[in-house]
């Protein structure tokens, strides 16, 4: 198992603390999500956001939780079925690593997981020089949270893509347009009160630049359930827009950008960031049909 970590570790950079850690991370999320795949997961709920799409499709910033909904809703769904088997697969890689189950006060659709391990142990389990390792608080934990949405929207797509590291296997995952859509409902829609998540945005320009077709229908889904959309009209192209532009208008650029600093390897990408800029990109995005 030592050979496959190594392996991976050969796609990363390990010249800061930051960098070893990000590497932990994303070997970290690939080995759970091999154990998801033993466990059968995928026969019920597909992979989204920030890390299906660095993952899986190359987005280059760094994402620390795995998002997952099933592919209809499940009321008596129970992930404590699955999360046995991600723990038994990080422990096969010779990681010490314990899976903890959040326990909600208030009844939600959300249901959470954490995998919790020491971060000086795990990063001297893939043999990162000790003296890097050093600067490591003893008590930093290195926490991956997993949650599923278990009362999804309807009218969305997935696909079965692959992963070939540690050992090849496939993960079922929402199709870019619907990807894209569940992005920009919670650009529009998160309530982070005067916070912004400029991790939002930066996936954002992901979209447009690589992949800027959107599921507008699955949008107006997501709307629908979150009550931002009511009535019998449907959600067409011009209020999309609408909305949009008032988010960019009201958008601090300077906070955006400080949230995501921390989850770029290249900070220059953001330079460039201006409400002028997202204006640009906005007529960019390519509306997919309402199949």
């Amino acid at each position: 198992m030592q050979e496959a970590i190594f392996r991976m570790l050969e796609r990363h950079s390990l010249r800061t603390v930051d960098e070893a850690v990000g590497a932990l991370r994303e070997i970290i999320q690939e080995i759970a999500l091999l154990g998801l795949w033993r466990a059968r997961f995928f026969e019920h709920a597909a992979f989204y956001g920030g890390t299906a799409l660095r993952i899986l499709y190359g987005l280059d910033r760094f994402s620390e939780d795995l998002d997952f909904t099933l592919m209809e809703p499940q009321p008596d769904f129970r992930l404590e079925r699955f999360t046995s088997q991600l723990e038994k697969e990080v422990a096969a890689f010779g990681f010490n690593a314990r899976v903890t189950h959040r326990r909600k006060s208030v009844p939600s659709p959300l249901q959470s997981a954490f995998l919790k391990a020491g971060t000086r142990n795990l990063l001297l389990a893939i043999d990162v020089p000790s003296e890097m390792v050093e600067k490591i608080p003893h008590s930093q934990t290195l926490k991956l949270k997993i949650e599923v949405d278990t009362s999804p929207p309807n009218g969305f797509h997935t696909e079965v893509r692959y992963i070939l590291q540690p050992v090849p296997f496939s993960v079922r995952v929402c199709a870019l347009p619907d990807l894209f859509a569940g992005k920009m409902h919670a650009l529009l829609f998160r309530s982070w009160k005067k916070r912004v998540k400029g991790r939002d945005w930066y996936d954002f320009v992901w979209f447009a630049s690589n992949y800027p077709g959107l599921h507008l229908h699955h949008l107006e889904q997501r709307m629908r359930q979150t009550r931002h959309w009511e009535g019998d009209l449907p959600l067409t192209e011009d209020a999309f827009r609408e909305i949009l532009d008032k988010v960019i208008d009201s958008l601090n650029v300077d906070r955006a950008r400080g949230e995501v600093l921390p989850f770029l390897k290249h900070p220059e990408a953001i330079k460039v960031w201006s409400r002028d800029f997202f204006r640009d990109l906005a007529r960019r995005i390519i509306f997919k049909g309402r199949e």
